[in-house]
């Protein structure tokens, strides 16, 4: 079972423009909460897609520059401004070589850290 980003844990994130309105807000929002759960945000990958790829959210090339700011950055977890499925989650896995989540799961990773009961970290 992959670990839960925490503290110490070196991180890139991910944001594509689709041409939502608070995009900007939405990543400043997003570089808050990985502070807050303890990430180290190493970079920031930024683009721009008309609509996301069914297998890998983002383009080829663009997963391409993921990894390459991956291994400059030394970062364990790609963390993704937007909901993955399963299969882009899987699929970003495999060509990144490394842990993948996206803003829902950093949230109630965040909440499982501050849980005080059994129940609230599971």
């Amino acid at each position: 079972m992959l670990e839960r980003p925490g503290s110490g844990t070196e991180a890139v994130l991910v944001a594509l423009d689709l041409g939502e309105p608070d995009y900007a807000e939405s990543l400043e929002e997003l570089q808050l909460l990985a502070r807050s759960g303890g990430v180290d945000v190493r970079a920031v990958v930024r683009g721009r897609r008309d609509r996301p790829d069914p297998a890998l959210f983002a383009g080829k090339g663009k997963v391409e520059e993921i990894a390459q700011a991956v291994r400059d950055a030394g970062a364990s977890v790609v963390i993704f401004n937007h909901a993955l499925s399963p299969i882009q989650e899987r699929n970003l896995e495999r060509q990144l070589s490394c842990r993948v989540i996206d803003r829902t799961s950093l949230i109630l990773d965040i909440f499982a850290q501050r849980a005080r009961s059994h129940e609230g970290k599971l």
